[in-house]
């Protein structure tokens, strides 16, 4: 079992930034990459980006490449998503999500979810 706590969230003005922390408990020996996703109301949940547990490389998606930049710190088994420029359409509850694939694409190669943090930017 891997356990997720999400925190950081907040209400930010547009063009400020947030950090938001996803802190890692369990069998973390398993993990081999970490994702963020966003949902906003009425709408489907939607990739941001992830990072290899192993190798620091990330991916990002085209909306938020550039302003968006995730990073993990492995001893404190933690990963943090900077967010910066924000805005009001980056208004959604975000999650973080552990696979065990190093491969992890779509929502279904994630075994495992945090509970969210909401992030409101204001225009």
């Amino acid at each position: 079992q891997v356990q997720l706590v999400e925190s950081g969230g907040g209400l930010v003005q547009a063009g400020g930034s947030l950090r938001l922390s996803c802190a890692v408990a369990g069998r973390t020996f398993s993990i081999k990459t970490v994702g963020w996703f966003r949902q906003a109301p009425g709408k489907e949940r939607q990739f941001v980006g992830d990072v290899s547990y192993i190798t620091g490389i990330t991916n990002y998606a085209d909306s938020v490449k550039g302003r968006f930049t995730i990073s993990r710190d492995n001893a404190r088994k933690t990963v943090y998503l900077q967010m910066n420029s924000l805005k009001p359409e980056d208004t959604a509850v975000y999650y973080c999500a552990v696979s065990r694939s190093a491969r992890a694409v779509g929502d279904d190669s994630y075994d495992y979810w945090g509970q969210g943090t909401q992030v409101t930017v204001s225009s």
